[in-house]
């Protein structure tokens, strides 16, 4: 009740709140859209989804102890990433492409309990970060505070969600990649390689989550076992976006960054993944709700 009265007599804490949120909720758009773009396409359920976010951070690191500035992290982890889930493809994902969905799940989460483990041996189970060595902005006679590399991760998903949409507009990958999401038989007799877009779309999803993971690690901090909350938060936009809907994605997306803000300030920011969770079990549940209504209707 403390934290409420300080947002209820100073509303500028709101603002700051307010601001931070739908920063963060960017970067989580991203991720969110790489496992819509799964799901849409592959009928895949990715839950070592936020693991290739993590890998993807650490990617940038790396970069980062080497004496490169983190920020020529995010091109090189989306590459880096790009060939590891081309490779993921190869190995595993190619097998369970057309079952059941079920049995993508089973097999994701194994790939995350891999993913998981290697990096805890390869780079500790610290808690870790890159400066970005960028300043801070104060706005509103210095009330609020906005990290500089919040705003260039915010323009950096801009510009990817830019490309992104020309990319499936405009390329002949792309427009195979849409006409496969509509529907996969009409794409193979028409003579599309459905195969290969599938590989194309798996190591594009692990692109666009090692480019997300490379924003993270400036902007927070990240450790191998911490993937679990962006793959719950990516499950949850989708779920209330919906399939191939992006501006239904970035709404969701900065709209559940906001909400984590609010929460942690009122909660504690021991309880910010917990809210997470609890937020994702309310939606099932409204979901479920909500289909069960138009079922009723249909019959």
């Amino acid at each position: 009740m403390g934290n409420l009265e300080i947002l209820l007599q100073a509303p500028i804490f709101s603002v700051q709140l307010l601001i931070d949120g739908l920063l963060v909720g960017s970067i989580f758009a991203l991720a969110a859209y790489g496992m819509a773009l799964l799901w849409g396409v592959m009928n895949i359920i990715n839950i070592s989804q936020g693991d290739y976010v993590i890998l993807g951070g650490y990617v940038t690191l790396t970069l980062y102890n080497a004496g490169i500035h983190p920020l020529f992290g995010v091109p090189v982890a989306a590459v880096v990433l790009f060939f590891v889930g081309w490779a993921i493809y190869r190995m595993v994902i190619f097998r369970v492409v057309d079952r059941d969905l079920f049995i993508s799940i089973l097999a994701t989460f194994g790939i995350s309990i891999l993913l998981q483990q290697l990096m805890d041996q390869i780079f500790g189970a610290d808690i870790q970060s890159a400066e970005s060595g960028l300043g801070t902005l104060f706005l509103f006679d210095n009330q609020v505070t906005v990290g500089q590399i919040k705003l260039v991760a915010f323009a950096v998903v801009v510009v990817v969600g830019v490309a992104l949409v020309l990319f499936f507009k405009k390329s002949r990958m792309g427009q195979a990649i849409r006409a496969t999401a509509q529907n996969a038989r009409a794409a193979r007799l028409m003579g599309i390689n459905t195969d290969r877009v599938y590989a194309m779309t798996f190591a594009m999803n692990a692109a666009i989550c090692g480019a997300a993971g490379a924003l993270v690690v400036m902007t927070w901090v990240i450790q191998p076992f911490i993937g679990l909350a962006y793959t719950i938060r990516s499950f949850m936009i989708v779920v209330v976006a919906g399939l191939g809907n992006i501006a239904g994605v970035v709404a969701a997306a900065l709209g559940l960054g906001a909400a984590e803000q609010f929460a942690a300030f009122l909660l504690g920011a021991e309880f910010q993944i917990g809210f997470v969770f609890g937020l994702l079990v309310v939606i099932l549940l409204l979901r479920n709700m909500v289909l069960k209504r138009q079922r009723q209707v249909l019959k």
